[in-house]
């Protein structure tokens, strides 16, 4: 692991600063320390795998490297899922994920080396990847799992953009339950891909302080953005071979899992758990599945009263003893809608999406409800 200019195991590098820090990966200047190639005129060949917008971005910084005066790898191949359908009924056409729109977008790839295999096993998409002979292959966010025939392709292996300080948060949503858990530091893993999931050699890793208010989708393209500099960064050392060499196993004892986050896992309940654990659900599972809360409104003209069911999207822990904390109903005060929450506390919901509405502020929901209260 490199911290500055030594070797040290799981400490990597520091939080980032300067150009590297913020949330815009895919805009930020890259800084690519490969030189010219060792090997002549061919450069390395690298395979990338990813599908969501968080891999675009990482696609992205490869791109934009590869491109630079010197670089010693290009990227000869990209795989991403198939692309899901969008729309209704039989008008619902399949819609290409982020990675393969960058990938053809770019075009800096031939059609052909742009494959979307419904599973990484499939025959011709292993045919494919032997005949290119790839140097090194690099996953993000790829959402398939790699058969070992894969595995064995690559010249110099396979390598993965992994949102956590591995072995902490292997598995689907790392950043997600990381939040979930109100984690103070998290960080960003460059680590050798193998046939268990997220269990391979760590040849990179950066540590990153969590805002108490960040929210997953905001963290997670923090972290992939790092993530790819930093294999940029160590990139020299796996095309001189000492890449697996340096990488450093992983502590089997100090491993935590994060499970896929579930629908069924959205709806909030503010009478069991506490303001914090209830803000922290919120901010880790802000994007997908999101979180609700069921409301009693009443009309205060008949006192009819219906349940209602509204969408979370941002919510806030109060700096200093709210007014709604010590009683049992909701209070409005300036830009928050205060919930009293088990444990005495209290939660500042700051943006909601009623039924049928779109996302507002929680103070423009309490003007719309008109002669009703909560």
């Amino acid at each position: 692991m490199l911290v500055g200019k030594q070797w040290r195991p799981f400490t990597a590098a520091r939080a980032p600063t300067g150009r590297h820090a913020g949330h815009g990966a895919c805009s930020r200047r890259l800084v690519v320390t490969a030189q010219a190639s060792a090997n002549g005129d061919r450069k390395q060949r690298v395979v990338f795998l990813g599908t969501p917008d968080v891999a675009a971005g990482v696609l992205q910084q490869l791109l934009t490297a590869s491109q630079q005066p010197g670089a010693q790898f290009e990227v000869a191949m990209v795989v991403s899922q198939p692309g899901k359908p969008r729309g209704r009924g039989n008008r619902a056409v399949a819609q290409p994920s982020p990675v393969e729109a960058l990938a053809r977008d770019s075009g800096l790839l031939a059609p052909e080396a742009i494959l979307c295999p419904a599973r990484a096993k499939e025959e011709s998409f292993l045919a494919a990847l032997s005949e290119l002979q790839p140097d090194l292959a690099v996953t993000a966010a790829y959402g398939n799992m790699l058969p070992q025939r894969f595995l064995d392709t690559p010249r110099l292996g396979t390598l993965n953009v992994h949102p956590s300080l591995l072995p902490r948060y292997r598995g689907a949503a790392p950043v997600q339950r990381a939040l979930e858990d109100g984690v103070r530091e998290t960080g960003v893993s460059v680590a050798y891909t193998v046939l268990a999931c997220d269990a391979g050699p760590v040849l990179a890793q950066q540590r990153v302080a969590v805002d108490p208010d960040i929210q997953a989708p905001e963290l997670l393209t923090q972290l992939f953005g790092l993530g790819t500099q930093l294999l940029l960064d160590r990139l020299p050392d796996v095309w001189a071979g000492r890449g697996q060499q340096l990488a450093v196993p992983q502590d089997e004892s100090q491993v935590l899992h994060a499970a896929k986050l579930g629908r069924e896992e959205s709806m909030l309940d503010f009478a069991r758990d506490s303001a914090e654990v209830t803000h922290n659900r919120v901010r880790g599972f802000a994007g997908w599945p999101g979180t609700s809360a069921r409301f009693e409104v009443t009309d205060e003209a008949s006192g009819a009263s219906e349940v209602i069911e509204v969408k979370i999207l941002r919510t806030r822990l109060p700096s200093h003893s709210a007014p709604g904390a010590a009683g049992a109903a909701i209070v409005f005060e300036g830009d928050a809608m205060l919930v009293p929450c088990a444990c005495g506390g209290v939660l500042e919901v700051l943006q909601v999406q009623p039924p049928t509405k779109k996302a507002m502020a929680a103070k423009d929901w309490k003007n719309g409800l008109r002669g009703k209260r909560l």
